[in-house]
C-alpha cells in the first residue's frame, strides 16, 4: 500500500502520534516523527520525506507556520512534497485556510485509518495501489 514512501508526522498529541505511526508503519511506509515545526524542519534537513502530515494546533508554532517555511525551501529539500493537515474542531473557513497555506487535503480528528491511507496513496500518486 504505502511501500517504500517515508512519511513525516508532526503531532504534537503523543497517542495521536503514535496512532498515525502505528497505522502508517502497518501500511509498509518508513516512519519519521516530530512534535513541533522546528522538529520537523530539522528532519527535512536530514531527510525530505515523500509526504507530510501535520496537525495544525501544536504549542510551539502550528502547521501554518510550517507549511509556510517548507513551501519557501527548493523542490529537491522537500519544497513541492504532498501535506495533509489534521485538526480537529474547525470551520468551513479554516478548511479553506488550510487549503490555501499550501496543503493539498485537509482530514478532521477523529479520522479513519482507511481515509487516512487513501489520502495519501492518493497524495503519493499511488491510487488503487
Amino acid at each position: 500500500m504505502l511501500s517504500g514512501l517515508r512519511i513525516l508526522v508532526v503531532e504534537d498529541e503523543r497517542g495521536v502520534r503514535l496512532l498515525l505511526r502505528r497505522l502508517l508503519e502497518a501500511a509498509g511506509a518508513s516512519v519519521a516523527v516530530a512534535t513541533s515545526p522546528d522538529e520537523a524542519l530539522a528532519e527535512f534537513d536530514r531527510q525530505p520525506p515523500d509526504v507530510l502530515v501535520s496537525d495544525i494546533r501544536m504549542p510551539g508554532g502550528d502547521g501554518y507556520q510550517l507549511i509556510r517555511r517548507v513551501r519557501e525551501r527548493p523542490a529537491d529539500r522537500g519544497g513541492r512534497i504532498p501535506a495533509v493537515a489534521v485538526s480537529g474542531s474547525v470551520s468551513a473557513e479554516d478548511i479553506a485556510k488550510i487549503l490555501a497555506a499550501g496543503f493539498q487535503k485537509f482530514i478532521r480528528k477523529p479520522f479513519g485509518v482507511a481515509e487516512m491511507r487513501e489520502a495519501i496513496r492518493t497524495l503519493a500518486g499511488r491510487a488503487g495501489a
